[in-house]
This record gives structure tokens, C-alpha cells and sequence, in this order.
């Protein structure tokens, strides 16, 4: 080959190459789907928190990852299509929150992985999973079935007015029965009569006060339920108009304004199911990635509430609360 042909064929192929490497195909970043059943106002938080987890195994929005968000504004029939439109954006994995959206999810996929944040299923009674540290299918996560919370609560209830004989329950009757039947036993135990006031949307909130106030309950449980923790503040003042002295598993409620809360850090189980669902992404297979249980709780004791409803917190209390609200 004649050396001016060799450097014209040289050059033709130094122009060619970067215009084939810039036709090359921008790979697509990892998408995560994120279902939330209550108002959109209250993802804020909640995506930064696991936005935080998944930059555990380096994806920072937005460049590395995108998050599909759809919520349900409080409508459990809005669920199932939410699930199914974010199927269609081709997510990589779907983080469900609460017990709805992930017999939503479970319905519609057995094959995207599923991350839950479920506060109320018992994952292996509930044949979600085969057991906590082999799930065995698609669906991994958070969970919290621990029925003494419910016990707990009503303990809490008792040592604060302890001439209680009667309180409402409020419970969504989707969460199922592990938290109802041992309130129950609670209830039997601590001698205290027990209303059951069945809610389904927050629309029902209002009603079920009135209910709870006229068969004069003497304090109201809230049992753990995807309605309870975005509507905290509508909850925390229906407590205080109808003068009921309220606990529930979502310490918001009291720093709200409700009186009492026990159990989990929210934001943390957020986070916790972004590292979860940053795992998936790297390769991680949810049938060997075991659940994970919540590790931080908190009590938080209102003392403006307790003063509003004419209650005086013993000493014990006060001690074992984390935070106290002046």
C-alpha cells in the first residue's frame, strides 16, 4: 500500500470512529417504581428516604436512577391500576407500601422484584414469603407483624387513665387480623370493653369518632394501617375535639398532636427499603435477600394533649418516653 492511501484511509476511519461511538445507544438509567396509598403531599419525605438508601449502593438521582411515583390519594380502588401503569414504565423494581399495594403488586407480577414497606402482614403466615431469611419468590422488604404492639398500646392506654373500662379500636380491616386479636386479648386481660370501628378510606374518620363517642369509649387504639400514617394531623385533631386520649403505631401522631405514640421510626424503613431496592439493582436476587425487621422505635408522649384532656402522665411514663412534647 502506497503510504499517502494508508494515512487517507487512516483519517477516513480517526472521522468515522467518533461518530460511531456517539450513535451508540445512551444505556437507560434503573427505574423504581414507588406506590404510596395516601397523598401525594406526603412523599416528600418518604422518596427522600429512600432516595438515601439507594445511594448506599451509589445511585443518586437523577442521573443514576429515576423513581416512578404514583399515589393512591387515600382511594383503595385507585391501587390496582397505579400498580399496573407502573408496570408499564418498564420499572426494574417496585417499592410497595402497605399491605394493599402488595397484593397489588403480587397480583400483577411475579417476576419484577418487589420490595415492601408492610407494618402489619406476617409475611410467612401470609405465604408471601417461604421464610424471613429465604423469601423465595419476588418479593422482599420491611416488615413488622409484632402482635404485642397492640398489647403494648393498650397498656399504655390503661397506666395513663387507669380507670379506662372502655375504648375504641380503629382498624382498617384490609391490614387483617394478627393486630385485632391481640388487642382483644389485651383488652380481656386489662378488664377494658373494646368497640371495634371499622375505617376503609378517610372519609370514614369522621364517622368513626362520632361511633367511638357515642358509645362513650373512654380513649381510642389505632391500629396500624397505611390510612393512618399520612392523615396523622385530621387524626390527631378529631382525637382532641371528641376529648378521646389516642395512641397508634406512627410517632408522627403525637407530634401532631395526638396523645401517645409507640413503634418505628418511619423514615428509617424508608431508607431501609432503598438500600434493599438499590441491592436488587446490583444484582441481588429478593428470593436470598432476607427481610429486614424495623431496629429503631420511639415513644413519643404529648404532654399540651394530656393537659387538654384533664390527664396527669405518671412518672413511669414520662421516664420511658423518648421524646416529650411540652
Amino acid at each position: 500500500m502506497q503510504r499517502r492511501e494508508f494515512i487517507t484511509l487512516l483519517g477516513g476511519a480517526a472521522a468515522a470512529w467518533p461518530m460511531a461511538t456517539r450513535a451508540q445507544p445512551t444505556p437507560e438509567v434503573p427505574r423504581v417504581g414507588f406506590i404510596y396509598p395516601g397523598s401525594k403531599s406526603a412523599t416528600a419525605s418518604r422518596i427522600e428516604a429512600i432516595l438515601s438508601g439507594l445511594r448506599v449502593s451509589g445511585y443518586a438521582a437523577p442521573t443514576q436512577i429515576e423513581i416512578v411515583v404514583r399515589t393512591a390519594e387515600g382511594d383503595p380502588a385507585q391501587i390496582a391500576p397505579l400498580v399496573t401503569e407502573v408496570i408499564a414504565k418498564t420499572v426494574n423494581v417496585i417499592i410497595a407500601n402497605g399491605p394493599p399495594v402488595l397484593h397489588a403488586a403480587r397480583s400483577a407480577t411475579r417476576t419484577i422484584p418487589i420490595v415492601a414497606i408492610d407494618l402489619e402482614t406476617d409475611p410467612v403466615a401470609s405465604g408471601v414469603a417461604t421464610t424471613l431469611a429465604r423469601p423465595g419468590g419476588n418479593i422482599t422488604g420491611v416488615f413488622l407483624d409484632f402482635p404485642d404492639f397492640a398489647a403494648k398500646w393498650m397498656e399504655m392506654l390503661v397506666e395513663s387513665s387507669p380507670k379506662l373500662s372502655r375504648a375504641a379500636v380503629l382498624w382498617d380491616p384490609v391490614t387483617g387480623p394478627v393486630q385485632m386479636e391481640s388487642v382483644k386479648k389485651a383488652g380481656e386481660t386489662l378488664n377494658v370493653q373494646l368497640d371495634i370501628v371499622e375505617v376503609q378510606r378517610p372519609s370514614d374518620f369522621d364517622g368513626a369518632f362520632l361511633m367511638a363517642s357515642q358509645r362513650s369509649a373512654g380513649a381510642m387504639v389505632m391500629l396500624s394501617s397505611p390510612l393512618i400514617s399520612p392523615n396523622v394531623q385530621v387524626l390527631a385533631e378529631l382525637a382532641l375535639r371528641h376529648r378521646l386520649p389516642a395512641i397508634t403505631l406512627f410517632p408522627d401522631f403525637a407530634r401532631a398532636g395526638g396523645l401517645l405514640a409507640y413503634g418505628p421510626n418511619l423514615l428509617s424503613l424508608y431508607r431501609l427499603a432503598g438500600v434493599l431496592a438499590g441491592k436488587v439493582l446490583r444484582g441481588a436476587n429478593p428470593a436470598e435477600l432476607p427481610i429486614e425487621r424495623p431496629t429503631i422505635f420511639e415513644t413519643v408522649l404529648n404532654m399540651r394533649t394530656a393537659h387538654a384532656l384533664g390527664i396527669s402522665i405518671p412518672t413511669s411514663l414520662l421516664l420511658r418516653a423518648d421524646e416529650v412534647i411540652e
